[in-house]
Formats: structure tokens, C-alpha cells, sequence
């Protein structure tokens, strides 16, 4: 066993955001999931639907969006990896 951890390129494409309001939302991917999330980034508040696999995604992405937020645009592709297989 080589001891390195899998990693898994998870895929985010932003589809509004409101500086107004302080919320960004979107949709992202990796592996097989799809989820949508809302981001209050006033709060710090992460909301992501559908439940199904929504551990393996929840820490990653707020860690992303918090270093990233103010730098995300609508109709804009990101990624990031995860320190996990998915």
C-alpha cells in the first residue's frame, strides 16, 4: 500500500449570486453526485441539496468558497480537489 490518499477534482459552476443579499448559488459535482448549494456568505451558512453523499462535499466546498467567494462570478467553472475518493 503506497499510503497516498485518493483524490477526487470536484467541479463548481456558480449560477448567481447577490452581494445584496450575500448569497452565491450554484451547482457542483464530483464523482457520479451532482448537488445545488446556497451560500451565505455573510453567515457562513452552506445549504446543499440532495442529501445523498452531501458529507463527502460539505467541508471541502465551504473550505473553497470561503478562500474564494468574493472571486466566483455567475456562469463561472471552478474546481477544487478533495482529499477523498468519491
Amino acid at each position: 500500500m503506497s499510503g497516498r490518499i485518493p483524490q477526487t477534482t470536484a467541479q463548481v459552476r456558480v449560477l448567481k449570486h447577490s452581494w445584496q443579499i450575500g448569497t452565491i448559488e450554484g451547482e457542483v459535482s464530483a464523482g457520479d453526485f451532482v448537488w445545488r448549494f446556497q451560500w451565505r456568505f455573510r453567515r457562513g451558512q452552506l445549504a446543499i441539496v440532495p442529501s445523498q453523499g452531501r458529507a463527502l462535499i460539505q467541508e471541502p466546498l465551504k473550505r473553497f468558497l470561503e478562500k474564494c467567494d468574493y472571486q466566483l462570478e455567475p456562469g463561472g467553472d471552478y474546481s477544487f480537489t478533495i482529499r477523498a475518493q468519491i
